[in-house]
């Protein structure tokens, strides 16, 4: 599970109204079976959803990722994963597009086979009436994956 912070419109600085600068503005969940060569290198194949409150868009992302463990010690790994595929959209207020990803993490070793994931993505989706026809959002993320 993935969260987006975006910027709070209604901020102003030196404001007396308790208004934040980040406000939270998307949730994104994901599931996907892959596979590990040599504890170096993953491919795996993910599917998901994602939903934006402040633009009131769901999206249904498939994708294929590439992950790179860059260092692993004591079997917990820095890493770093792209991600490429089609997303869907069930309104027909947006058409379908094209999803993008890129992130940094932290796979931490737990307890039997399960490990805890960390990370910081960033999340590009072709969507037609956007600026750029685009929507671009960085996340923060909790995960669990099962080796």
């Amino acid at each position: 599970m993935n969260f987006t912070l975006g910027v709070n419109e209604n901020y102003t600085i030196f404001n007396d109204d308790d208004q934040t600068f980040l406000v939270p503005s998307a949730l994104f969940f994901r599931v996907g079976f892959g596979y590990e060569f040599k504890r170096r290198v993953a491919i795996a194949f993910n599917t998901g959803f994602d939903y934006h409150w402040n633009y009131a868009v769901s999206a249904f992302p498939t994708y294929g990722s590439l992950k790179y463990n860059i260092s692993e010690r004591d079997d917990n790994a820095f890493f770093t994963e792209v991600r490429y595929g089609k997303m869907w959209t069930p309104s027909s207020n947006y058409p379908d597009g094209n999803y993008y990803g890129l992130g940094l993490g932290l796979q931490v070793a737990g307890e039997k086979r399960w490990n805890t994931i960390l990370r910081l993505d960033f999340h590009r989706k072709g969507i037609m009436g956007f600026k750029n026809h685009r929507l671009d959002s960085v996340s923060f993320g909790i995960g669990f994956s099962f080796f």
